[in-house]
This record gives C-alpha cells, sequence and structure tokens, in this order.
C-alpha cells in the first residue's frame, strides 16, 4: 500500500514553520499576497507515476479529468508525463488543445452535451465520446453525418455499484443522472445498429469519486467485462476499450488509505490478455493532496460563546465544505504552543461560509497565515467571483524548490471586463 497517500506528504513544518516541499508557504503569501492556490510539482507527478507504474504492462490510458483542477500549468505537467484528458465540456477541451494534448488522448465525458460540443469535438479529433443516453448517440450519429465524420463512441453504463461514498458524489447506481442502465441498454441495442456515423468502441463506467476501498471497482469491472462480452456477441466487434473511470478517494481527514496497488492487481488480472485498452480517469488522486489554499486571519472575533478567525478565504473559493459538509484539515502556517477551538469563516455574507467549525487549531492570531489543506483538486475549479472578489492567485512549487505563478490574482477591472452596460 502506497504511504505517500496522505494530506500532508508534500506540506510539512520544518521548524514551526510550514511548507509545501522546500518552500515556505509564508514567502510565497508574502511575495503573491492571499488567498492563494499553492500546488506540489512534486505531489502531481508522484502520483501520476504511482498509478502508471501500478498498471505496468496492462495496455492503458491515463485520461487525467480536468474538472478537477484545469490549470493550463497543471494539464501540461500531465501531458509531460504521458496523460490523456477527460473532458466534459467544450471549453475543457479547449484548454486540453491548447497545452497540445494529443486528440487520440481525449475522451469526452458529460450528460449534456451540445451540438457545438459535439461538432468540436469531431473537428478536433478526438478519441471518443462517453456517451450518456440513446438521444445523445443519435445527436452525435446525425452531427457526425452532417460532417461525414464517423464518431467513434463509448458506452457510459450505469452498473448499479454502491461506491459508498457521499450521496451527492455518487453516480452508478440506478438513482443517478449518469449512463445508460445495463438492461435498457441490451433491450435498445436497435437504436445502436440504426445509427450508421456512430461506432461503439468502448464501454465506460464512473460509479462515483472518493472512494476509498477496491470492492467497488471489482465489482462494476466485473459487470463491463461481462457485458463487453455480450454486446460483441451481439456484432459488435469493433468494442477496444474498457473505461472503468475514476473516483479514487484521497486522504482529506482520517480516511482509510486508498490501495491503488491492490486495485491494479484487480484490474489487471481482468484486463490482461482481453485485447482490451484500459481507460482511466483519475483527477482527486492526483491533484487533491497536492495543494492548499493559504489565506489570511484578517479579524479574530469572539462572542459569548464562539471564536471565529475570519478569513480572506471563503467558500468562494473553496466550497466543498459548505456544500458537501466537506472537512479539510486546516493548519496555521507558523505553529504555536496550545490549541483552541475555533470556527475557520470567510468574509461571504451567507452563514453557511465557512472552512470549519468547532475546530480544534493550534494557536492563532490576527495576520496569521492559515493552509486549508487538500485543496489541488475541486478547489479552484469552482471558485467564483461571488460578493465581487477577485479570483486568486495559483503558484506551483517545483521540485529543485523554484516555484512559478500559474494564474495571476484578477483585479477590480478583471472582474467587470464582459459586462456591458
Amino acid at each position: 500500500m502506497s504511504m505517500m497517500n496522505t494530506f500532508d506528504a508534500f506540506f510539512n513544518y520544518r521548524d514551526n514553520e510550514l511548507y509545501c516541499d522546500d518552500v515556505s508557504l509564508a514567502r510565497l503569501a508574502d511575495e503573491f499576497n492571499t488567498p492563494l492556490y499553492v500546488y506540489s510539482e512534486k505531489g502531481l507527478k508522484e502520483r501520476y507515476t504511482e498509478i502508471d507504474s501500478a498498471l505496468g504492462d496492462v495496455p492503458h490510458v491515463i485520461c487525467y479529468s480536468v474538472k478537477s483542477n484545469s490549470n493550463l500549468s497543471v494539464l501540461e505537467l500531465m501531458k509531460d508525463m504521458g496523460a490523456g484528458m477527460d473532458v466534459v465540456s467544450g471549453g475543457e477541451l479547449f484548454r486540453a488543445i491548447k497545452v497540445g494534448i494529443d486528440p487520440e488522448k481525449i475522451v469526452y465525458a458529460g450528460v449534456g452535451k451540445t451540438v457545438e460540443e459535439i461538432e468540436y469535438a469531431l473537428a478536433s479529433g478526438i478519441r471518443m465520446f462517453n456517451c450518456e443516453s440513446f438521444q445523445e448517440i443519435e445527436t452525435i450519429d446525425g452531427v457526425a453525418g452532417q460532417l461525414d465524420k464517423n464518431a467513434s463512441i463509448a458506452i457510459r453504463v450505469n452498473p448499479d455499484v454502491d461506491a459508498n461514498t457521499h450521496h451527492y458524489i455518487t453516480t452508478g447506481k440506478k438513482e443517478n443522472k449518469f449512463g445508460i442502465t445495463v438492461p435498457l441498454l441490451m433491450d435498445n441495442l436497435d437504436i445502436l445498429k440504426k445509427c450508421k456515423n456512430v461506432t461503439l468502441k468502448g464501454i465506460h463506467a464512473h460509479i462515483g469519486s472518493q472512494i476509498v476501498t477496491v470492492e467497488p471497482f471489482e465489482n462494476a469491472l466485473d459487470r463491463l467485462m461481462s457485458l463487453i462480452e455480450n454486446l460483441k456477441g451481439e456484432g459488435f466487434s469493433e468494442i477496444t476499450t474498457v473505461n472503468l473511470g475514476g473516483g479514487f478517494g484521497i486522504r482529506y481527514n482520517d480516511e482509510e488509505l486508498f490501495d491503488v496497488n491492490a486495485w491494479a492487481s484487480i484490474v489487471k488480472k481482468r484486463v490482461t490478455g482481453s485485447g482490451l485498452t484500459l481507460i482511466i480517469e483519475p483527477g482527486r488522486y492526483i491533484a487533491g493532496n497536492s495543494g492548499a489554499l493559504v489565506t489570511r486571519i484578517v479579524y479574530k472575533k469572539k462572542s459569548e460563546t464562539k471564536t471565529f478567525l475570519i478569513t480572506d478565504a471563503g467558500m468562494h473559493h473553496l466550497i466543498r465544505p459548505s456544500l458537501y459538509g466537506a472537512f479539510q484539515h486546516i493548519r496555521n502556517c507558523f505553529l504555536r504552543e496550545g490549541s483552541e477551538v475555533v470556527d475557520v469563516v470567510g468574509p461571504i455574507c451567507e452563514s453557511g461560509d465557512f472552512f470549519a467549525k468547532d475546530r480544534e487549531i493550534s494557536l492563532s492570531q490576527q495576520g496569521d497565515l492559515l493552509a486549508v489543506l487538500s485543496a489541488g483538486a475541486y478547489g479552484m475549479v469552482m471558485a467564483s467571483r461571488y460578493n465581487s472578489h477577485p479570483m486568486p492567485a495559483e503558484v506551483m512549487v517545483h521540485g529543485d524548490g523554484s516555484y512559478s505563478l500559474i494564474r495571476r490574482r484578477e483585479s477590480y477591472d478583471d472582474i467587470i471586463r464582459h459586462e456591458v452596460i
């Protein structure tokens, strides 16, 4: 089991000062101000390599999930590591193409692809669409016909596997909006056979996010392999890929460590010798523990019953605690003796604007810097300008101790740039 799968692998104290690898977070905050997202290049590389190495000789493509962290520098790094991309919108496809990803390594998922997005993807020469409904397949067939192209597709099936995760991020149960159930697919193969401009090249499933045990993946893969055999028996002989999606859990608090090697052993046992190429779509697992949100305490406010640390970052910069009730470790960038129980809250005019409630952290003062850990995935990508706050800056810390600004902090002019009076 990999012992690197921990929230603090790339963010550690040195002489009571918190570092990202070899760079002090306080130094970065002084240079780039706060709120500030900080990413470890070392972390991103190690997590990708861990999965790639575990899969070994199994024919595979690791399509990094752009939705988890879509900064161009992160995508460029993933490209250099050999990754493909899993995109869910025309905008994400544009980002992938912008950094030079081989279109043959791009898979396009999502339940609501528009005609314009389908046209863009076909013109770009992507590897395949992951299709989520019969209507979508028929739409792609029509668009491909108009463009005189043939579209390669995988069908996202809903294998009715319980991923044992938060109900907002489980996606493989039959009541979820994603995918097509296996019985419904088998009952409607005529729809596929009537389509002249699509070719079924694969079967896809993504059963949820933040999964910490391997059994749900094992159950899903068994069902996918059985389905592929049945489809080949129905004449769909061009199926060459099985896509197991993503969803590997990371450590936010005290979760069980996800065992990548055990997962890979299960996958290799089933895929080796099948003639199929495995596609997987990890995002959070690569980026999540590789990032932190650094924020400054603007005020320390005490009421009769509570102590509030009011920071310059909030739910508009990292929405997971407000949206999911998610736990994220919070550390003072300068460790003092003693601790206190506080609410860590932001500046937004919403009662739901908090990072933690009744949380014990080390003693903190007005002006201190806090780091919200495990924020490399589903942090900046979900950020907004709510209350007309500019978007934060982002910095990448490199393995040699240097660092780069990878997104400039917005100005007030940037906030209103596209508005018209």
